[in-house]
C-alpha cells in the first residue's frame, strides 16, 4: 500500500511540476535566463478595456484634471497680450460758465512714443511662453505619475496571479499529504501543516486582490476615469525600457529639462521687462485739442490746443532698470548652477537605472534558477519520502519571496526609467 501511495504522489507531482516550473523566455532587449519567473498577464479580476502604457499616457495627457486646469491658464496669458496692446482712450471734456467764454469743449489724447506698446506686447508674449513651460512641466509630472501608476497596477496584478498559483500548489500538496497520510507514510501533523499553508495562501490572495483594487483606483484617478473602470493591461513589468546612452541623455536634458526651460524663459521675461522700462523713459505726450465757444463780442468759436510733455528730470526708471539687471545676473547664475545640477541628476539617474537593470539580470540568471533548483530538490526528496512537508514548504516560501523580490526589482527598474525620463524632460520611449 505504501508503494502505491508513493507511486500516486509521484504521478501527481509529475503533473504539477511541469506547469509550476515551466521556463519563461526572457523579453527582448535584455540578457536573461530562460528560467526567469513568469510574470502573468491579467488572470484576476473581471475582463475590461485593453490598456497599454502608450494608451495610458495618452489618456492622462488628454483627460487628467490637473492638466486641464493648467491649460486654461494659457487663455488667461493670451488675454494679457490683448491687454498689453490696448491704446489709451481719449478724454472728452465740456464745461459751461457765466464767465467768458461761456463754453469750452476739449479732446485729450495721450500719445505713447518710443515703442512702449510694442514692448508691452513682447513682455506679455514672453509671459505666455512662461505659462506654456509651466504647463509642460506639469505634463511631465503627470506622465511620471501615470507611468508609475500603470506599472504599480501591473505589479499588483502580477502579485495576485502569483499568489493564486501558490494557492493552487498548496492545495495540490495538501492532497498529496492527505494521500500519504491515508497510506500511513506521514503523520497527521503534516496534513494539518498543509491545511494551514492553504489557509495562509487563501488569505494572501484576498489581501493581494484588495491591494490590486487600490492600485487600479489610483490609476483611474490619474486618467480621470470612473473608479469602477476595469482595465485589461497589455504588457508586463518585464517589458524593459529602451537603452539610451548617457551623452545623448545629457544633450537632450540640456534642451528639454523643465527647470532649465523655466529659468531660460524667466530670463527672457526679465529682458523684455527691462526693454519696456527703458522704453518708458521716453515720456508719454498728452495732446489736447478743443475750442472756446460763445465769447461775445470777440468770437463765437475759437480753437485751442495744448501739448503736455513730462520732463524726465529726476525719475527715469533708474532703480527699476538696475533691479532688472541684477535679477538677470542672478537668473544667469542660477541657470549655470542648474545646468550643472541637471547633468549630475541625469548621471545619477542613469547609473541608478543601470544598477536596477543589473539587479534584474542577476535575479533572472542566478537567484531565481538557484531557488528553483532548491525547490525541485526539496519536492523530489519529499516525493521519495526522504524529507518532511516542512522542508518543501520552506523551499517554496523561499522561492515565493525571491519571486516577490524579482517583481519589486522590475518595478524599481520601471520607476528608475520614469525618473530619468522626467529629469531629461521628454519621452525616451
Amino acid at each position: 500500500m505504501s508503494r502505491i501511495a508513493l507511486r500516486l504522489s509521484s504521478l501527481i507531482l509529475a503533473a504539477v511540476l511541469p506547469c509550476w516550473c515551466a521556463p519563461q523566455s526572457a523579453p527582448s532587449g535584455s540578457a536573461g535566463s530562460p528560467l526567469s519567473v513568469q510574470v502573468p498577464a491579467q488572470t484576476s479580476g473581471p475582463a475590461g478595456r485593453r490598456l497599454n502604457l502608450t494608451a495610458a499616457l495618452d489618456l492622462a495627457n488628454r483627460q487628467n484634471l490637473d492638466l486641464a486646469a493648467a491649460r486654461l491658464q494659457h487663455s488667461v496669458a493670451q488675454a494679457g497680450i490683448r491687454t498689453a496692446g490696448q491704446i489709451p482712450n481719449p478724454a472728452v471734456s465740456f464745461s459751461a460758465t457765466r464767465d467768458l467764454p461761456h463754453e469750452t469743449l476739449t479732446l485729450d489724447q495721450p500719445l505713447e512714443i518710443g515703442g512702449q506698446r510694442g514692448r508691452r506686447i513682447d513682455l506679455a508674449r514672453q509671459g505666455v511662453a512662461l505659462t506654456d513651460v509651466e504647463i509642460r512641466t506639469l505634463q511631465s509630472e503627470v506622465r511620471l505619475k501615470t507611468r508609475e501608476a500603470f506599472y504599480a497596477a501591473a505589479l499588483a496584478r502580477s502579485r495576485t496571479a502569483q499568489l493564486r498559483e501558490s494557492l493552487g500548489l498548496a492545495q495540490r500538496l495538501q492532497e498529496i499529504a492527505k494521500t500519504r497520510f491515508n497510506a500511513g507514510d506521514v503523520p497527521q501533523l503534516e496534513v494539518l501543516q498543509a491545511d494551514l499553508q492553504v489557509s495562509h495562501a487563501q488569505a494572501d490572495v484576498e489581501v493581494a486582490s484588495q491591494q490590486e483594487n487600490v492600485a487600479f483606483s489610483a490609476l483611474n484617478e490619474l486618467l480621470n476615469e470612473p473608479a469602477e473602470t476595469q482595465w485589461d493591461l497589455s504588457g508586463s513589468l518585464e517589458d524593459l525600457p529602451v537603452d539610451v546612452q548617457l551623452p545623448e541623455l545629457m544633450r537632450r536634458a540640456g534642451a528639454a529639462n523643465a527647470d532649465l526651460q523655466h529659468l531660460t524663459q524667466e530670463l527672457k521675461v526679465e529682458q523684455s521687462r527691462r526693454a519696456l522700462l527703458r522704453a518708458e523713459r521716453i515720456p508719454t505726450i498728452d495732446v489736447v485739442a478743443g475750442t472756446y465757444l460763445n465769447s461775445p463780442p470777440d468770437y463765437a468759436v475759437a480753437p485751442v490746443g495744448t501739448i503736455t510733455v513730462p520732463v524726465p528730470l529726476f525719475s527715469r526708471n533708474q532703480g527699476e532698470i538696475a533691479q532688472s539687471e541684477a535679477s538677470e545676473r542672478a537668473l544667469e547664475g542660477t541657470l549655470l548652477a542648474t545646468q550643472r545640477a541637471v547633468n549630475g541628476r541625469v548621471e545619477e539617474a542613469y547609473y541608478a537605472l543601470y544598477a536596477r537593470q543589473t539587479q534584474v539580470n542577476l535575479y533572472r540568471t542566478t537567484v531565481l534558477p538557484s531557488g528553483r533548483r532548491v525547490e525541485n530538490l526539496a519536492e523530489e526528496s519529499y516525493r521519495a519520502g526522504k524529507a518532511s512537508l516542512l522542508s518543501v514548504l520552506d523551499a517554496q516560501r523561499n522561492v515565493q519571496q525571491i519571486e516577490r523580490d524579482y517583481l519589486d526589482s522590475l518595478f524599481s527598474l520601471q520607476s528608475a526609467f520614469a525618473e530619468l525620463e522626467q529629469i531629461v524632460g521628454e519621452s525616451l520611449d
